[in-house]
């Protein structure tokens, strides 16, 4: 068995390159990752553990949106950058980023921060960001408060997976299937619709 300590020095860095990578490239299962450190922390010793979870999660986070939306501001300036925020853009479907951009004029910060806890609204309202031509500092600071929701929402669904059983594996499982089943609602509805 490997000691805890060295499970926290190989853990928490990883959960935050895996985070702030998710942040960059929005196909890693950011929520999950949270939700199962969030599940392993409950089983160990919990207040310390959960504490850095969420420091680490929510920091990530931040950091990736940051250096996103900095990446697509430097995009809307140059040739090459405009390329990777039209593969960026094609991503988000068009009258999602019609909606985003509405609900930023009329609402503000506070579409920032809900976009984070929508399954795949972060990138549309980013966009919008972007197009709005938000200064970096107005973006941060809807953006904060945005990723410490997300980080305790998914910290959450990790924490009842890790209170419902007994085994660390099964509450990780249960949290990881709780979070696909977030994450498809969305589409699911949309396509009913």
């Amino acid at each position: 068995m490997v000691p805890e300590s060295t499970q926290q020095a190989i853990g928490y860095p990883t959960l935050f390159v895996l985070v702030l990578a998710g942040a960059l490239v929005p196909v890693i299962p950011t929520g999950a990752l949270v939700s199962s450190a969030a599940v392993v922390a409950v089983h160990r010793t919990a207040p310390f553990s959960l504490a850095m979870v969420f420091v680490t999660a929510s920091l990530a986070a931040f950091l990736g949106d940051v250096a996103l939306y900095w990446l697509g501001r430097r995009g809307l300036k140059s040739k090459n950058g405009s390329r990777w925020l039209a593969a960026i853009r094609a991503r988000a479907p068009e009258d999602r980023l019609e909606q985003a951009q509405a609900k930023l004029t009329a609402h503000g910060v506070a579409v920032l921060v809900l976009s984070r806890l929508v399954p795949a609204g972060r990138i549309p309202v980013m966009l919008a960001c972007l197009l709005a031509e938000w200064p970096m500092r107005r973006f941060a600071r809807g953006n904060f408060p945005a990723c410490l929701a997300w980080a305790v929402t998914y910290q959450l669904i990790g924490i009842l997976g890790g209170a419902l059983f007994d085994e660390p594996w099964q509450g990780v499982l249960a949290a990881i299937v709780l979070t696909v089943l977030i994450s498809a609602v969305p589409a699911v509805v949309r396509r009913v619709r």
